[in-house]
């Protein structure tokens, strides 16, 4: 029998290509892939240098060629999908995912400790901004937008020191000899979802969540919905100071969370173990922690 034959959707930018193109040759056993590409909201005000109002900006229009049957599934970095998912759609699979730390690159190349008084680190998150001023109150954190290699062209041209990416990000592109410094969970707890995929299908097509789930890998996924979990009980958007890390290992799964006001003066931090089949409440359950000791108020302060 011949192999199927699906549209994968995916962004225009370098990143979401590469990612794509991994999915699609995972699949290569089963299926024939074509590629289709969509622009989103999220990239034209990226294009722009305009900030990013709401996750969605960077999914919506791939969800509604799928629910319009132009795609038979999209891939996304998973800390760019909602933790609520448009009606019609699920998450099907999470391939296993990369290391999902945050990095340094500075020009000269330094370590995040290294950098001078003063030092100008590009970020457009608040939430590595708030880290990074915790750890470093002496740094000028300032916005640092676009893609990959639109920021760290700006940091060749010196308008930083230094910038903040996703490990992951530069793996799949093939860049991790750029990073200088590798931060630990104790100094910059990575987003929610960070160095995973996402593959979302439509909730009725049968065939292709079937063929999609071949790909998937149960620690991974459990660990972001355990993340996904906790965004959705704090109803916290892209633009809220909220980071988490959820590991699982034999088994048990092992979740982290920090949400802290924008300016780094005010932080507050859980952390929770229980079985991974039970990944969605536990992080609901630090979420509640979280909320009981005050995390509300510290959301609501982010930018909107």
């Amino acid at each position: 029998m011949a192999p199927t034959s699906l549209r994968l959707g995916a962004r225009g930018s370098a990143l979401s290509q590469a990612q794509a193109k991994l999915t699609a040759e995972a699949l290569s056993p089963w299926a024939n892939i074509e590629m289709v590409v969509i622009k989103t909201t999220g990239d034209r005000l990226s294009a722009q240098g305009a900030p990013i109002t709401w996750k969605g900006d960077f999914t919506k229009e791939l969800d509604a060629a799928l629910l319009a049957g132009e795609i038979d599934f999209a891939v996304h970095s998973l800390k760019d999908v909602p933790s609520h998912l448009a009606d019609g759609l699920a998450l099907v699979a999470v391939p296993e995912r990369e290391d999902p730390s945050d990095v340094l690159i500075s020009r000269p190349r330094r370590s995040f400790r290294e950098l001078p008084r003063g030092a100008r680190i590009g970020t457009s998150s608040p939430r590595r901004r708030a880290q990074l001023l915790v750890a470093r109150p002496d740094l000028l954190v300032v916005e640092a937008r676009g893609n990959v290699d639109t920021r760290i062209r700006r940091l060749e041209e010196k308008r930083f020191d230094a910038i903040v990416l996703a490990r992951a990000g530069l793996a799949r592109l093939g860049r991790l000899a750029e990073i200088s410094d590798v931060f630990t969970p104790d100094v910059l707890l990575p987003a929610v979802g960070q160095g995973a995929l996402a593959l979302i299908a439509r909730v009725d097509d049968a065939d292709v969540r079937s063929l999609l789930s071949r790909l998937d890998h149960p620690p991974s996924h459990q660990e972001v919905l355990a993340e996904r979990g906790l965004l959705a009980r704090l109803e916290a958007g892209c633009h809220a100071p909220v980071a988490a890390r959820a590991r699982v290992s034999g088994g048990l799964l092992d979740l982290s969370a920090g949400v802290f006001s924008p300016d780094g003066a005010r932080s507050l931090r859980e952390q929770a173990s229980g079985p991974a089949i039970e990944a969605e409440g536990i992080g609901r359950a630090v979420a509640e922690r979280l909320l009981d000791r005050g995390a509300a108020a510290l959301i609501s302060e982010g930018p909107e």
